[in-house]
């Protein structure tokens, strides 16, 4: 596995995989860090579907409307190297804010309705920050395909978006939410949670997949002791963003209208 900073290195890298006469089919795995068995089910899934996988770490600040919460993102660089490494990856893309953003992020994308809502309602600016970043890591390294965890469920919908309305040839690949024994949804944030937290967090997902009107869900989570972002429905998903201490978990499930 080899650890690059720059853009430039990944284009000699690129160049010697020519050289050597592979078309190699490349996969890539946007993350932030503080990776966990979720991001490790996409890379294994890219090391399965491609010849190269390439995972980036940056946790990107324009996507932040909260300058706390980008200051408390939980980071373990030396782990995640490990985890990566046993997952089979061959490069890990590290950069730093400058060398995504020469630019000082003057020029970025802007989708202007689905980024509206759900997250995008009560944190403004985000995706045009996750948009930005993604549209510059396809650009950087052409894969043939990228990996995207379903718990995060708008962001693949609108990165799937993005590379159809700009002919992207990159396969933008769902994948399957991973969750713990408990049922909560595998995420960074988690760690963020005491202990006595992290053993009420699942009482979010089960809410959520339980079947109960959304008022019913809304009133059991606050009792609870959740802040609600929103619990909504849509096109045969239910979606919410909750708050525990502070830290905000967002999950979705799947529903049919017998379930309502």
């Amino acid at each position: 596995m080899k650890i690059i900073h720059t853009v430039s290195e990944w284009y000699k890298a690129e160049q010697e995989l020519k050289r050597s006469g592979a078309s190699a089919a490349v996969g890539l795995v946007p993350t932030m860090g503080a990776l966990h068995q979720g991001h490790r089910s996409l890379i294994e899934r890219s090391v399965r579907e491609n010849d190269v996988t390439v995972v980036s770490i940056f946790v990107n600040p324009v996507q932040f409307n909260n300058n706390e919460d980008l200051a408390a993102y939980p980071e373990s660089f030396e782990d995640d190297c490990r985890l990566l490494e046993d997952a089979g990856t061959d490069y890990v893309f590290v950069p730093a804010y400058e060398e995504l953003y020469p630019d000082d992020y003057r020029y970025r994308l802007t989708e202007t309705t689905l980024s509206k809502t759900l997250c995008g309602a009560s944190r403004p600016g985000h995706f045009d920050g996750v948009l930005t970043v993604v549209m510059k890591l396809l650009q950087v390294f052409r894969p043939d395909r990228a990996y995207f965890g379903e718990k995060d469920y708008q962001q693949y919908e609108l990165v799937a978006g993005m590379a159809k309305a700009f002919f992207l040839r990159t396969e933008i690949v769902p994948c399957p939410i991973v969750r713990e024994p408990s049922g909560l949804a595998c995420s960074s944030r988690n760690r963020r949670l005491s202990p006595e937290r992290l053993k009420r967090a699942p009482l979010f997902y089960r809410e959520l997949s339980s079947g109960r009107s959304i008022p019913e869900i809304r009133s059991r989570l606050e009792k609870d002791g959740f802040r609600i972002d929103y619990i909504t429905e849509t096109e045969g998903r239910r979606y919410g963003a909750v708050y525990l201490e502070d830290v905000r978990l967002i999950d979705n499930v799947r529903y049919t209208t017998e379930q309502k």
